[in-house]
């Protein structure tokens, strides 16, 4: 372990700290899974009144079958009602849906509604297909298994999945994007359907086009305004959730120049809409052991990003607004420790840019909104957020801002390791001289997500978070924070 090498001199200030009360914290969850259980790929459908966000459930259980369909919903994006397994897989061995895998849902004219799914089974061939079922209610599901087919001759058969299912209005018909590979490379093929039974071979609606020959795991085809959304998840080697844009549903589809939305902490996103709002569903990992310093693992806790539109069409991502909105009227946070040569005036902390400064606050718990400005200077390297902030004033964990790579980064690791490690996730972010950064932290549980300048977000798993100090620190960078408050 290779020390920062800085100075750093603390004088203890104690302030009376008043927290929020928690009151407004009951049945309040804004990255939500089940006790004791995990959120994989979510798949959301809006039915008029509220989102369904069907997930395949990460049981860990050891049973021979995994992955079932289950189901929250929400109205506002943090109250959930859990509403259990609605889809099973088998416990034939045999059968194709011994496991499930991701899909969609979509109501036909006659109010029927129709979930298109993966089903896969390691010990057959192919393993995998897509597979349907039907509900009146969405609850309650028949599976119909004499409608389950198999990849074209021209696809690999082994990797067949993520059915996305829509009624393509343009063109009067049912469109089904389906995961799969041609010639050794990840496509999104194309099939269509009149009655939801019979589907077509199109081709391929659009072929790798990151530089690998990566899966494109998860699709969404939306239209949000006067743009068609086509969105994937790269299964290798970035692992993020990507997007493109078009005129026309059939395309051509051209890559935004900032194609991502977020780090590989969050993944398997999949687009929904309301009447008015554009959203993004995905899942932050947990890890391996259940230990901060551990590698990503799959499934977690769901996370939802609201996205905003370009005239141009591209999109950002932001704080989803009913969960901005549901937090108290914050309250201004008053450090435990302060570095001498930092400069407290009103709302403003001013960072002399000389070695290493901090400052640090009590503990987190609970769910928490934390909003301020982070005002740039001529002299910045790196600073940010430090998290289970030791007697040495550095922390386990970190989210930060490095100016010189124009990124936000996570690192699984302390503070004084952040230069000379690698960090575990990254996320592009322009950082200007004399320029501000806004920011919006959200945590609940121990995800951490991080937005700034509704440009970026970057979200993290930390597991020793809570009920633990945190703090701001900063490395040759004379920054000011503005404004910082915490929100219950």
């Amino acid at each position: 372990m290779v020390k920062i090498g800085l100075k750093l001199i603390s004088i203890l200030l104690m302030f009376t700290f008043t927290s929020c009360s928690n009151s407004n914290q009951d049945n309040f969850k804004i990255f939500p899974t089940r006790s004791e259980t995990w959120v994989g790929d979510p798949m959301p459908y809006f039915d008029g009144e509220k989102f369904n966000i069907f997930y395949l459930e990460d049981l860990r259980d050891g049973d021979i079958g995994f992955h079932p369909w289950s189901l929250f919903t929400t109205k506002n994006f943090y109250e959930y009602e859990d509403k259990g397994v609605v889809i099973p897989y088998s416990k034939n061995t045999q059968d194709q849906d011994l496991a499930l895998g991701t899909g969609s849902v979509v109501k036909d004219n006659d109010g029927l509604y129709h979930a298109f799914y993966t089903g896969h089974n390691g010990k057959k061939m192919p393993k995998e297909a897509v597979m349907h079922a039907t509900s009146k209610d969405l609850n309650e599901w028949t599976k119909i298994p004499e409608d389950t087919f198999y990849a074209s001759s021209q696809y690999e058969a082994d990797d067949f999945r993520d059915p996305y299912v829509i009624y393509n209005e343009d063109y009067n018909e049912y469109w089904m994007l389906v995961t799969t590979r041609k010639d050794k490379m990840g496509v999104i093929a194309l099939y269509t359907s009149n009655d939801l039974k019979e589907w077509k071979d199109q081709g391929v609606l659009l072929s790798n086009d990151m530089g690998s020959d990566s899966n494109m795991e998860c699709p969404t085809l939306i239209k949000y305004g006067d743009y068609w959304y086509l969105s994937f998840s790269d299964q290798w080697p970035d692992r993020v959730v990507h997007y493109r844009t078009a005129k026309d549903s059939k395309g051509p589809f051209v890559i935004p120049e900032q194609d991502y939305f977020d780090g590989n902490g969050f993944y398997a996103g999949r687009m929904e809409k309301d009447s008015e709002n554009l959203y993004m569903f995905g899942w932050t990992p947990t890890k391996e052991m259940y230990i901060d310093s551990g590698k990503y693992d799959w499934a977690g806790n769901l996370v939802v990003h609201q996205l905003k539109q370009k005239e141009t069409g591209e999109l950002y991502p932001v704080p989803v607004e009913d969960v901005v909105k549901k937090f108290s009227k914050g309250t201004k946070l008053n450090p435990l420790a302060q570095t001498e040569t930092i400069e407290k005036a009103k709302n403003k902390y001013s960072f002399s840019g000389q070695d290493y400064e901090v400052l640090t606050f009590p503990e987190i718990s609970g769910i928490n909104k934390i909003t301020g400005k982070i005002n740039l200077s001529s002299q910045n390297s790196k600073f940010g957020f430090m998290f289970n902030v030791d007697e040495e004033n550095m922390g386990d964990i970190n989210i930060v801002i490095d100016s010189k790579k124009n990124e936000i980064q996570f690192y699984n690791l302390s503070t004084e390791d952040i230069f000379n490690k690698k960090p575990q996730s990254t996320m592009p972010l322009e950082v200007k001289e004399g320029e501000s950064l806004e920011f919006t932290l959200l945590i609940d549980d121990s995800i951490a997500v991080l937005y700034v300048n509704d440009e970026a977000v970057l979200s993290s798993r930390m597991f020793s978070m809570q009920d633990q100090k945190w703090g701001i620190f900063s490395v040759d960078s004379n920054i000011e924070i503005e404004d910082l408050k915490l929100s219950k």
